[in-house]
This record gives C-alpha cells, sequence and structure tokens, in this order.
C-alpha cells in the first residue's frame, strides 16, 4: 500500500525541488534555477511537497500577498507532479491541500499563471474553479 503525504519543505531542503522543477524549466540553467530559489526563500515564498512513499514526487511553490482586487491571495507557482506520477489524482490532491492551507492561515483567494501552450493545465486548473481573467506578460531587462 502506498503512503501519501503532502507537506511543506523546510527552507533548508528547498534544493531537493531541483530535479522535479528542471522537468517544468529546462531552459534555465541548473545553476541559477539554484541560486534563485534560494533568493525565494528568502520573500513571501513557501513550498510544498507530494511524498509518495517518502519519495519526493510533486510540488508547488506558494507566494503570499494581499492585491487590491481579491485580498489575501496564495498563488501556486511551477507545479509540477512528476512525470511517472501523472494521472493518479495527485494534483487534485495537491491543490486540495494548498486550499485547506491557505484558509487556514487566513487567506481568501488562489490565482496562478500558466503556460499558454500547456493546454492540458487549462483544463486542469478550470475543474478547480480557476477561471480565466487575463493575460500575463513579462519584460525582461
Amino acid at each position: 500500500m502506498e503512503h501519501l503525504e503532502i507537506k511543506l519543505i523546510e527552507k533548508e531542503n528547498i534544493v531537493a525541488i531541483l530535479p522535479l522543477l528542471r522537468e517544468l524549466n529546462t531552459n534555465t540553467p541548473e545553476i541559477v534555477l539554484k541560486e534563485r530559489l534560494l533568493e525565494m526563500t528568502t520573500q513571501h515564498y513557501e513550498c510544498v511537497g507530494v511524498f509518495l512513499n517518502e519519495e519526493l514526487v510533486g510540488i508547488s511553490g506558494l507566494w503570499f500577498l494581499t492585491r487590491h482586487y481579491c485580498g489575501k491571495t496564495v498563488e501556486p507557482d511551477h507545479v509540477v507532479i512528476g512525470k511517472n506520477h501523472r494521472n493518479k489524482g495527485l494534483g487534485e490532491k495537491l491543490f486540495e491541500w494548498i486550499f485547506n492551507y491557505a484558509q487556514s492561515i487566513g487567506y481568501e483567494a488562489s490565482e496562478l499563471n500558466t503556460y499558454i501552450e500547456n493546454v492540458k493545465s487549462h483544463k486542469f486548473y478550470e475543474n478547480l474553479g480557476y477561471k480565466k481573467l487575463g493575460y500575463h506578460y513579462l519584460k525582461k531587462f
């Protein structure tokens, strides 16, 4: 019988998410990902892990902020379920945990971004109750 546990990953263990993060972000050099990840832990960021038989098989970063249009919000970021563990309901369980956790600490909304080409994720998020509100733009300096 498989043992599933969803829990926050301690800041001192955050680099353990790098292999899963690489599944989502193959273009950024690993050293840069690690540097950015370590810097993120000094900001309003946490990371939750999905552990199956003590193996880390899924992650989601969590950004916490307050927005004028929706109040205190949690933003799941870099959501990844490992290739060998997809389509088993783990993503839904992860988001159930995220929603319960955010509400338990006083947050009232969740918003996120997903890549335009990641069409499978659009349906997944819409099935969780997310609504499309607009476009996310990026300008690099």
